[in-house]
């Protein structure tokens, strides 16, 4: 499973979705998700792929 947290000040000054971001990241583990623009979580079926969502994660903070 996969959860992330936005702060509602950088969803409405970045622009950030974080039902957007699960669910990209929960192709990773074979699954998806969805929520608000500031809390979303996803499962999915391979959890071999969690490394590879939190690599992928680095892209959105970076």
């Amino acid at each position: 499973m996969l959860s992330c947290y936005i702060s509602k000040e950088l969803v409405a000054s970045k622009g950030l979705d974080a039902g957007k971001v699960v669910r990209e990241l929960g192709k990773l583990i074979q699954g998806g998700g969805g929520g608000q623009p500031f809390f979303a979580t996803a499962g999915g079926k391979h959890p071999e792929g969690i490394e590879d969502a939190l690599v992928a994660a680095k892209k959105y903070i970076d």
